[in-house]
């Protein structure tokens, strides 16, 4: 089911563009970007070799990034076996890529031995330096920390080159877009770049040498925008997520104020990410999550929900998403791992929730195996977390504007609000009235509810306003005459927030939350 999105006024070029870029990152999953974004900058350096412009041969290149492929893909394969575990293809192939930059290149076979190894410890720290099925650890970092130790070698991060550079940045700056990192990536090239500019300075650099050392010099940017942004690693919150950047920035930063020397090992940008790493496992989901299939039902013809019982009770915030992952053959550019948004109104986290579109025609390969799974089947989902979240302000007025199936995170939130008392309205939009997500839990809540819907809408509860037409920036403004008291939460189809937030904005709401289903 798609939500159409009316306005009296064409979008405006920002909100186009935003839209137009969500459309085509959302194309293929996270993990698939990232393994593109690394393939592309692969690509460019075989061309800059080839061109004679980057120290290190072709034929250096190749015997790395074999050997990176073939002992990630084929340890990680045997790992899974060993733990029963099915192992995460892409996230095999993410690591090699990401070795291959931070690993000297050469075709000697002492050395090609030392980058067996790294690879082999960053595939078996996803099983090995783990709890509970979690990984601590970024396999990448840790793989280079491993051959440091045996002083087999080390990392030399020669990606940090001046022709690489812009394609780094620009590629960096896709994949913090698409991860919805780009404050914390942002946090932590502005904080490094500001203590090494300024020691240097300080030091007697110029400035142009100062800003070449910490963007050039140092594989600060590839290290914000692939190695810090990588999700499992990341503690669930955004305020936590700002906290590990800016401590690991400084630890990133420090070597180049101070001598390091830890006795056992110098301070290096992989120590730096691990130290990272831990704090935010410390902070966040500290166990891989188990969840058995309880129950499914269907909302019409292209929506319906599934009920999960945990191993254990999963711990949520209303609003919050979990990344679940069904293995399945012969899976498509959307991948065989998916986030959705918790559903559940049981607060104990006893049961689990998602509501999901499975359009008729259309659906990826996760989707189709999903609505065929038999009641029983155990699960996995890696993380839990997410900031479209509630303001701790009870007394805060809250305005809910959902499209379609975007009415996932507002079951939660309304199940907590109704327990509150809180003030809340809920501006729903749906292409059509008979089929409405979680119809009887909202009616069940009792609150002010807008539907907005072709036709004259039937049989609704008495405290629903019907509107015929599509959801729209007009629809807001006669709905609720009282936004700018209001704090806005806005979940649907990017092109849906993308409008509707800019018209909130415009409106005068004292604060817009947005939580857009890219790739969905």
């Amino acid at each position: 089911m798609t939500t159409t999105v009316g306005t009296t006024s064409a979008p405006s070029a920002q909100v186009r563009a935003r839209t137009g870029i969500d459309a085509l990152l959302g194309r293929v999953t996270m993990y698939r970007l990232v393994m593109i974004c690394l393939g592309l900058l692969t690509a460019l350096a075989f061309a800059l070799s080839f061109a004679g412009v980057l120290y290190y041969e072709p034929v250096d290149l190749a015997a790395t990034l074999a050997v990176l492929l073939a002992v990630t893909y084929g340890s990680n394969r045997l790992y899974g076996a060993m733990f029963g575990v099915h192992p995460h293809a892409e996230s095999s192939l993410i690591t090699a890529g990401l070795l291959f930059f931070l690993l000297w290149p050469s075709t000697e076979p002492l050395e090609l031995l030392a980058i067996a190894l790294a690879a082999a410890a960053a595939s078996a720290s996803k099983y090995l330096v783990a709890y509970r099925g979690r990984h601590v650890v970024n396999p990448a970092a840790f793989g280079v920390l491993f051959v440091t130790l045996l002083q087999l070698s080390g990392g030399v991060w020669w990606v940090a080159t001046g022709p690489m550079l812009p394609a780094v940045a620009v590629l960096a700056l896709v994949v913090a877009y698409r991860t919805r990192k780009l404050p914390v990536v942002a946090l932590l090239v502005g904080a490094a770049s500001t203590l090494m500019v300024g020691f240097r300075l300080f030091d007697g650099d110029t400035v142009g040498a100062a800003v070449e050392y910490a963007f050039v010099t140092t594989p600060m940017v590839f290290f914000a925008g692939f190695m810090l942004t990588e999700p499992l690693t990341l503690p669930p919150t955004r305020r936590q997520q700002l906290a590990v950047a800016a401590g690991v920035a400084v630890l990133f930063a420090l070597p180049t104020l101070v001598s390091v020397d830890l006795g056992f090992v110098a301070l290096t940008p992989e120590l730096a990410l691990i130290i990272g790493n831990v704090v935010a496992f410390l902070l966040g989901q500290r166990r891989g999550i188990g969840l058995t299939l309880t129950g499914k039902r269907s909302f019409g013809p292209t929506t319906g929900e599934f009920t999960f019982t945990p191993d254990a009770p999963v711990r949520f915030a209303p609003g919050q998403y979990l990344e679940l992952t069904l293995p399945h053959g012969r899976a498509d550019s959307r991948g065989t791992r998916r986030v959705f948004s918790i559903a559940s109104t049981d607060p104990t986290g006893e049961t689990v929730s998602v509501g999901i579109k499975i359009p008729a025609q259309g659906a990826s390969t996760f989707k189709r195996e999903l609505a065929d799974l038999p009641v029983g089947t155990h699960l996995r989902a890696t993380t839990v977390g997410g900031d479209f979240v509630l303001p701790a302000d009870l007394a805060q007025p809250l305005l809910l504007v959902a499209g379609g199936i975007g009415i996932t995170p507002f079951v939660s939130q309304l199940a907590s609000c109704v327990r509150d008392s809180r003030d809340v309205v809920l501006v729903y939009g749906v292409t059509d009235a008979a089929e409405i997500p979680y119809r009887d839990e909202l009616a069940a809540f009792g609150i002010p509810v807008v539907l907005a819907a072709p036709g004259t809408p039937t049989g609704l509860p008495a405290a629903w306003q019907a509107v015929d037409g599509f959801l729209s920036a007009d629809v807001l403004r006669a709905a609720v005459p009282d936004v700018r008291g209001r704090v806005a939460y806005v979940s649907g189809p990017p092109a849906m927030v993308n409008a509707l937030s800019a018209a909130l904005r415009e409106q005068g709401a004292r604060r817009v939350r947005t939580d857009s289903f890219i790739g969905y």
